[in-house]
C-alpha cells in the first residue's frame, strides 16, 4: 500500500480495500510480536482492524501483546514533514489505475467531533488496550472527550508538523524552545492524555530531568 502512498490496499478503481488490508495488518502484527514487540499500533484507520488483530495475536499465542489503536486519526495538514521524509504522500495514478489524492475516505474529518466517540466505542469493544488521538495540540478537545467517555488509557501523538513548527520558530528566535515544548506537553496532560508520543521525547525527558 505504501507504494501508492495510502494506508490500505488500493483497487484499480481507486477504492481503499478495507477487509483485504486487514488481512495484511494481521500478518504484520503477528510478525512484530514474533520479533519481540510488546505493543502493536495500527495507524491505518480500517474498520474492524483492532478486533481482527486481537484475534490473530491470540491465535498465535501472543495474548500479552497489547494494541494501541489510532482511534481518532484525523485527515490532517500537520503530517507534511513525516510524509516528505518517508515519501508516503498519495501518489498520482497511472493510466490504468486511479489513486485517491488524499486519505479523507478513511481518516477522520477535522470538523467532526462526535465521530471520535463512535470510533472509541468500537475500539473498546474490539479489544484495544490504549486509544490514541492524532494530531495532538489541534485536537486537545478530542483528547478530553475520550478521557471522559472511555475507561481506557488515552495517548496523544504530537506529530511531525507540530514538531516542525516549534523547531522552526525556535530556530528563528521567536519562541523559547524548552518553555514552549514543555507547555505543549503540559497541555496534553491537562487535556487528559496518559501517554504522549512526540519527536521531542528525548529532549523533553532531559529538560524534565534537569539536564542542560
Amino acid at each position: 500500500a505504501r507504494a501508492d502512498g495510502h494506508d490500505g490496499i488500493v483497487s484499480d478503481a481507486g477504492v481503499i480495500l478495507n477487509d483485504e488490508t486487514i488481512e495484511y495488518l494481521c500478518r504484520q502484527a503477528v510478525s512484530q510480536a514474533e520479533a519481540g514487540a510488546d505493543v502493536v499500533s495500527p495507524s491505518d484507520m480500517m474498520d474492524g482492524r483492532v478486533g481482527a488483530i486481537r484475534r490473530a495475536l491470540d491465535r498465535e499465542g501472543f495474548t500479552n501483546v497489547s494494541i494501541m489503536s489510532y482511534t481518532a486519526k484525523y485527515a490532517s495538514a500537520y503530517y507534511g514533514p513525516f510524509r516528505d521524509a518517508l515519501a508516503s504522500a498519495p501518489k498520482p495514478g497511472q493510466a490504468h489505475r486511479r489513486i485517491p489524492p488524499n486519505k479523507k475516505t478513511y481518516q477522520m474529518d477535522p470538523a467532526n467531533y462526535r465521530e471520535a466517540i463512535r470510533e472509541a466505542k468500537a475500539d473498546e469493544a474490539e479489544g484495544a488496550d490504549i486509544m490514541m488521538v492524532k494530531p495532538g495540540m489541534p485536537y486537545l478537545d478530542v483528547v478530553r472527550l475520550l478521557r471522559e467517555t472511555s475507561p481506557l488509557p488515552v495517548a496523544v501523538y504530537h506529530v511531525s508538523g507540530e514538531y516542525a513548527m516549534l523547531k522552526a520558530a525556535a530556530e528563528r528566535g521567536w519562541l523559547n524552545e524548552k518553555d514552549a515544548v514543555l507547555e505543549a506537553m503540559t497541555s496534553f496532560r491537562r487535556a487528559g492524555a496518559d501517554l504522549i508520543l512526540t519527536y521531542y521525547g528525548i529532549e523533553a525527558s532531559k529538560w524534565l530531568a534537569g539536564e542542560k
